[in-house]
């Protein structure tokens, strides 16, 4: 079985179990990624800072494989963003099924 994509025990724990907070940290994330998504759809000029963004976005929720791809993208061209994307959408789907579970999605 894979690892999750997110390590939500982590981000439980960053916010001291405040719940309020991760579902906010969390939509954030998600409203973020809308963004991201589009520009991955079309890398160029600004990748380097948007995968840098993404990086820390991505270990400030426990979503350290995306972060460490975004990490190695850094310093890649942007012909890694399919991967890039792939891994912000798996993210995205666990970020989904967590707030279902938690009742805050």
């Amino acid at each position: 079985m894979a690892a999750p994509a997110v390590d939500f025990d982590y981000l439980e724990s960053f916010a001291a179990g405040d719940m309020s907070v991760v579902t906010e940290v969390l939509a954030i994330f998600q409203r973020q990624a809308e963004a991201w998504l589009t520009a991955l759809d079309n890398p160029g000029v600004g990748w380097r800072d948007l995968v840098h963004l993404i990086k820390g976005s991505a270990n400030g929720i426990g979503a350290t494989g995306l972060g460490e791809l975004a990490g190695r993208a850094e310093f890649a061209d942007p012909a890694m963003a399919p991967q890039v994307k792939a891994a912000l959408v798996e993210v995205l789907a666990e970020i989904e099924g967590y707030l279902t579970r938690i009742g805050g999605g």
